[in-house]
């Protein structure tokens, strides 16, 4: 168990809040839930977690051990689009993990992929071997992986320079119109899961137009020029026409009220040119938005 101490220099945060963006790494449910357990002391008397430390406590964390994650091959089913012996793609269920992490160790995709291709687990980083680009747990459509360590380089290189063209389909809370947003996102600096538009956070573009719009729904393409962590909900979010059934970023009472299933936000499609064999790659993959209640904006 690792241990880490420090004295504070504040008397206005409570101890939750004040080791979350001490630590970064680790949101504000984790420190209430380690505080919780007695991982967290102050001046050596165990905290709580509304305790607010006066300037000069000394407080000390308890980290518990990491949980080890093995990679295990399953036999998985997966909608291959498309396949050679460099990449792969598919499209990706909805539920469906991208790589296997504390809470999610067996079940995702790269435990398919295992199974699916051989010496895959020498590909890209330890825990994430394939892994190129990801998708959100609740967002379904088309998802690359590379099959060969040089295949991993050059397709991270394409996303990195934007040579990917994505575009994605959310049903929307209001309708947005359509147009640009240019705005840069970070880290929330309470909500250390959570992103939002802030003037030191990275550059973030996002190109969107609403397809068609029953009120109070619009069915919207969007169209990410940057990669930005949880990017086109967090601009949605930014018009004030989040996307319907999202849990952090979007509107609790309009979910309730037409009972959303999940956050309807698909990657439909994903085009570039091979790196290898210098083909143009044109993917896409077919949408499945659950029915809303009292809506047709889905079927229309």
């Amino acid at each position: 168990m690792r241990e880490e101490s420090f004295t504070s220099t504040t008397q206005e945060k409570r101890i939750d809040s004040l080791l979350s963006e001490r630590f970064a790494n680790h949101s504000r449910a984790y420190f209430q839930e380690i505080i919780i357990n007695g991982k967290v002391t102050i001046n050596g008397k165990v905290a709580k977690k509304r305790t607010i430390p006066e300037i000069g406590d000394l407080i000390s964390v308890h980290f518990p051990p990491t949980q080890e994650i093995e990679l295990v091959a399953e036999n998985i089913p997966l909608e291959i689009l498309y396949e050679d012996e460099h990449l792969i793609a598919v499209n990706k269920p909805v539920g469906m993990v991208v790589h296997p992490a504390p809470g999610h160790p067996r079940g995702t995709f790269v435990n398919a992929l295992l199974y699916h291709c051989k010496n895959i687990e020498t590909v890209g980083e330890e825990h994430r071997p394939g892994i190129v680009h990801r998708l959100d747990k609740e967002t379904s459509g088309v998802l690359l992986a590379a099959k060969t360590r040089l295949a991993h380089e050059k397709l991270t290189e394409l996303f990195a320079t934007r040579q990917m063209q994505k575009e994605y389909l959310a049903v929307c809370i209001g309708n947005p119109g359509s147009g640009v947003v240019n705005k840069p996102i970070g880290r929330h600096h309470i909500h250390r899961k959570e992103m939002t538009i802030c003037e030191k956070g990275k550059e973030a573009l996002t190109e969107f137009e609403t397809v068609r719009f029953e009120e109070p729904f619009s069915l919207v393409r969007c169209k990410p020029k940057t990669g930005r962590t949880h990017q086109i909900r967090v601009h949605l979010k930014s018009l004030g026409t989040p996307i319907f059934g999202d849990r952090i970023y979007g509107f609790e009472k309009m979910n309730i009220k037409f009972e959303a299933p999940r956050m309807l936000l698909h990657a439909h499609k994903l085009s570039f040119i091979h790196p290898l064999t210098e083909e143009k790659i044109s993917l896409e993959a077919q949408i499945a938005f659950p029915k809303i209640k009292s809506s047709s904006i889905i079927e229309a």
